[in-house]
């Protein structure tokens, strides 16, 4: 008579292999979430400049266009709600949507002549959050040729 062969080891987790890993990911994910909300902010503030950058491009080569002044003013007198950029004949070229979260200073307006200068000297533009440091923020300048440069850390 034949002995019963013994059942051959079957392949896969038991589930307290499987509580550890889930136990290990949690401990990681717990770790990395809170460092992420200023990773993100971060990046909303290198948008966030990089919109107005491409809003103040624009304006020059609109008012060059169409050879007349364009004006680029914040919505509400706070650009982190957005700012429009219009020609001279009160034309809406562009409307850009605001920033929550975000703090962002500058000028009252913008105005572009229809050579593309800048009318006036005007203050650069300063884009922050909260809890991002210094070095994470972005600071947009104009010369008077009205050409845009923007470069990280506070104005």
């Amino acid at each position: 008579m034949r002995h019963a062969s013994v059942p051959r080891h079957q392949a896969g987790f038991s589930a307290i292999e499987l509580m550890i890993v889930v136990a290990i990911i949690g401990v990681l994910a717990a770790l990395a979430i809170p460092n992420m909300g200023p990773l993100i902010r971060a990046q909303r503030i290198k948008s966030a400049s990089f919109d107005i950058y491409s809003s103040l491009n624009l304006s020059r080569s609109e008012a060059i266009k169409r050879n007349n002044t364009v004006t680029l003013t914040p919505i509400g007198g706070d650009w982190s709600k957005g700012w429009e950029v219009k020609d001279a004949n009160d034309n809406l070229v562009k409307t850009q949507s605001g920033w929550d979260a975000l703090t962002i200073d500058g000028p009252t307006t913008i105005s572009y002549n229809s050579s593309g200068r800048l009318s006036a000297a005007v203050v650069p533009f300063a884009v922050s959050a909260a809890d991002v440091a210094v070095d994470k923020q972005r600071c947009i300048t104009m010369d008077l040729s009205g050409r845009a440069v923007s470069k990280e850390g506070a104005c």
